[in-house]
């Protein structure tokens, strides 16, 4: 099993979405993004650096949301996803999607995302978030 950590990282009530590079697992399909769980590290530590290394941003990490659980024919993934923070919409780098962008949670059902993203896609639709 793989432990990943996700993001629902806020910035004025939009969610940070991300759709996977091509020639990865699951390409194209959008994501929360996050990363996998390094030995020795919290899961709210993993998030920040993932974040870190694929956008080149800080954000601040806040309270647990969900867990789901996924039996890909690649393995099984369990993902934490945590609230998170992040300064400003413009992000400095890109380093591992193909695009990323910025939606509403009502927006989320637009989106193709994969089956362990699914139950948060539901939880996050469902919502209304406020400054």
């Amino acid at each position: 099993m793989t432990t990943v950590a996700a993001g629902i990282i806020l910035c004025q009530n939009k969610i940070l979405i991300a759709q996977r590079k091509r020639g990865k697992s699951l390409e194209y399909l959008w994501e929360f993004p996050g990363g996998k769980l390094e030995q020795g590290e919290t899961l709210p530590q993993c998030l920040k650096r993932e974040i870190q290394e694929e956008f080149e941003q800080d954000i601040e990490v806040g309270d647990f949301f969900m867990t789901t659980r996924f039996d890909y024919d690649f393995g099984t993934i369990e993902m934490h996803a945590y609230w998170a923070s992040c300064p400003t919409f413009n992000l400095p780098a890109n380093l591992d999607h193909e695009q990323y962008c910025w939606v509403l949670p009502e927006e989320l059902k637009n989106y193709d995302f994969p089956p362990a993203d699914k139950p948060i896609v539901d939880a996050l639709s469902k919502m209304k978030l406020s400054a």
